[in-house]
C-alpha cells in the first residue's frame, strides 16, 4: 500500500469544506491519511477517538458527503480518486470489495452509490451517464442522510429510539428542510430543548412532532437559560414561553 496521500485544493478549499468546524476538517484529513489505496477506512471510530473528534464531526462529514458510510462500519473518502493517483506498481486493492462493488464513479471522478442506479456506471465502466438522473438520485440520498443524522442526534441527546425510516418522523423533518433550515439548525434545537426539558415534566415532549413542528423557528431562536427565575417575593417563576406549549396541548 502506498504511504503518501495527497489532497486536491478544489475540495479542501471549497466553502462546503471550510465552513465545517476545524475538528471535522481534522477528522477528514486523518481518515484520508489512513485510508487504503481505494480510499476505504475500516476503523473510523478509533481514528475519531484518537484525535478527540466528536460523533457530530463524523455525522457532519457524512451529511456533507465528504465520506460515504456503509452498514458494516467501513467508510470511504468520496473524493479519493480526485485527491490521489497511485501508480500500478504501488497500488494494492482494498479488502472491502463488497463495499466497493456498491459504488459507482460519477463524471467528476468521485465515488457515489451504485445500488438501485442501473443507469449509472459501475466502477469499471466509465461511460457518460444522464446528468439529470444522477443529480436527482444523489439529492434523494443526501436528504436521507440528513434525516438519519438528525434522528441519530435526537436519540443520542434525548435518550430516545426514534427511527429515521418512520414516515411521520421524516415528514416533520422534511417540512423544515424544505423551508430552508439546515441540519445544524436541527442540532441546535435538539440541544437547546434537551438542556431545557430533559429531567423534568417536559422531557416527554422531546419528540419529532413537537421539536420539528410549526414552532421550530421559535425554538431555534429562543434564548438559552435555566428555564426558571425568581420573582421579587422569592417565588419560583416559569420562564418558558407560552407558545412552546402550542404544539403540545
Amino acid at each position: 500500500m502506498a504511504e503518501r496521500r495527497m489532497f486536491a485544493k478544489t475540495i479542501i478549499d471549497s466553502d462546503a469544506f471550510l465552513d465545517m468546524p476545524l475538528s471535522a476538517q481534522a477528522l477528514y484529513f486523518h481518515l484520508s491519511m489512513r485510508a487504503d489505496d481505494d480510499g476505504f477506512v475500516n476503523n473510523p471510530k478509533k481514528i475519531q477517538r484518537m484525535i478527540g473528534a466528536s460523533d457530530d464531526d463524523c455525522k457532519l462529514l457524512i451529511m456533507k458527503r465528504f465520506i460515504l458510510a456503509f452498514e458494516s462500519g467501513v467508510i470511504v473518502i468520496k473524493h479519493w480518486r480526485i485527491h490521489n493517483y497511485i501508480q500500478k506498481d504501488r497500488y494494492k486493492e482494498t479488502l472491502y470489495t463488497e463495499e466497493k462493488s456498491r459504488l459507482a464513479i460519477d463524471d467528476k471522478n468521485a465515488y457515489t452509490e451504485a445500488e438501485k442506479k442501473p443507469c449509472i456506471q459501475s466502477v469499471s465502466n466509465m461511460d457518460t451517464q444522464d446528468r439529470l438522473v444522477k443529480d436527482s438520485l444523489e439529492i434523494g440520498q443526501e436528504r436521507r442522510n440528513n434525516i438519519a443524522a438528525i434522528v441519530q442526534h435526537l436519540n443520542e441527546r434525548a435518550g430516545t429510539n426514534y427511527r429515521a425510516s418512520s414516515k411521520a418522523t421524516a415528514r416533520h423533518i422534511e417540512a423544515r428542510l424544505n423551508e430552508g433550515f439546515s441540519v445544524e439548525d436541527f442540532f441546535a434545537v435538539i440541544d437547546k430543548k434537551c438542556a431545557e426539558w430533559k429531567g423534568g415534566d417536559m422531557e416527554k415532549y422531546l419528540r419529532p412532532e413537537t421539536l420539528f413542528g410549526s414552532k421550530f423557528e421559535s425554538y431555534l431562536n429562543a434564548r438559552t437559560g435555566s428555564g426558571s427565575r425568581r420573582g421579587a417575593n422569592g417565588v419560583l417563576l416559569d420562564d418558558r414561553q407560552t407558545d412552546d406549549l402550542d404544539d403540545i396541548f
